[in-house]
């Protein structure tokens, strides 16, 4: 149980990874509100504890209702890998979801994934545009890069945080990661003072799973101050060169930081 329970609104939370998190929330007493399109369907398969609020990250008109009174977000909603439908959901979300909050502070996780930042990778580039938007928000996050769900061993359960990147097969030698373990490390970043303005690849090694990640988190080198990209990330992607929807986007978040 935690000291200092939260308000989390969990985006994708009828998600595999969502489903976790909505339950690692929960069990450390954290008030848990889940953004979902389908009611029915999401008391099938949340905790009944969970409040649900209906809505649609693409249609920004229905999200106020979920994002007024939360204190964080957690998301792990995530479409595939169309650029499409990556650009329209993945990225649309988060700016849709920021825009919802009009300023207000809130405590962000974000889930992406290892190979965000490989270059010509269009879907990829998109998530990488949201991961860009949570830094430039103003608010307190941590973005979580998990390496490829379940191709773990059963006794790879040692968390291990990596940053810059650099792993970029496209395959699971990318890194490895249970999907429990993701969901811990989103929920845990959102009390944890050490996760601040982290941005980490997550993938797992041989051993035991920590009881406490705080060092792990300590470990890493905070993104700076101002900067769009993670702290070791290459600079692969000038802004300037970004599309002109990202670009507005991102001057409308500015704004909203008055």
């Amino acid at each position: 149980m935690t000291d200092n329970p939260l308000t989390v609104l969990v985006v994708g939370a009828t998600g595999s990874i969502g489903r976790l998190v909505v339950a690692e929330a929960l069990r450390r007493g954290h008030r848990v509100t889940a953004l979902v399109r389908d009611a029915a369907r999401a008391e099938r398969v949340l905790p009944a504890s969970t409040e649900l609020v209906v809505g649609d990250l693409t249609r920004p008109a229905t999200l106020g209702a979920a994002v007024e009174g939360a204190d964080a977000i957690v998301f792990t909603h995530g479409s595939g890998t169309r650029e499409a439908d990556v650009r329209e959901i993945d990225y649309a979300g988060v700016v849709n979801v920021l825009a919802a909050a009009a300023g207000r502070p809130v405590r962000i996780a974000l889930m992406t994934a290892v190979g965000t930042t490989r270059p010509g990778t269009p879907y990829a580039g998109w998530k990488r545009r949201g991961e860009r938007l949570v830094r430039a928000s103003g608010n307190r996050y941590t973005i979580v890069r998990p390496g490829w769900f379940d191709y773990n061993s059963a006794d790879q359960r040692a968390i291990v945080f990596r940053q810059g990147d650099t792993a970029q097969s496209g395959t699971p030698a990318d890194g490895v990661i249970a999907r429990d373990e993701i969901a811990r490390v989103l929920v845990d970043g959102l009390a944890n003072l050490a996760a601040d303005r982290r941005t980490l690849e997550l993938v797992a090694t041989d051993g035991p799973e920590q009881d406490d990640l705080t060092p792990l988190f300590a470990a890493l080198t905070p993104d700076a101050p101002g900067a769009l990209d993670g702290a070791l990330d290459a600079a692969t992607a000038p802004p300037a060169a970004e599309p002109q929807r990202f670009r507005d986007d991102l001057a409308a978040l500015e704004a909203l930081r008055g």
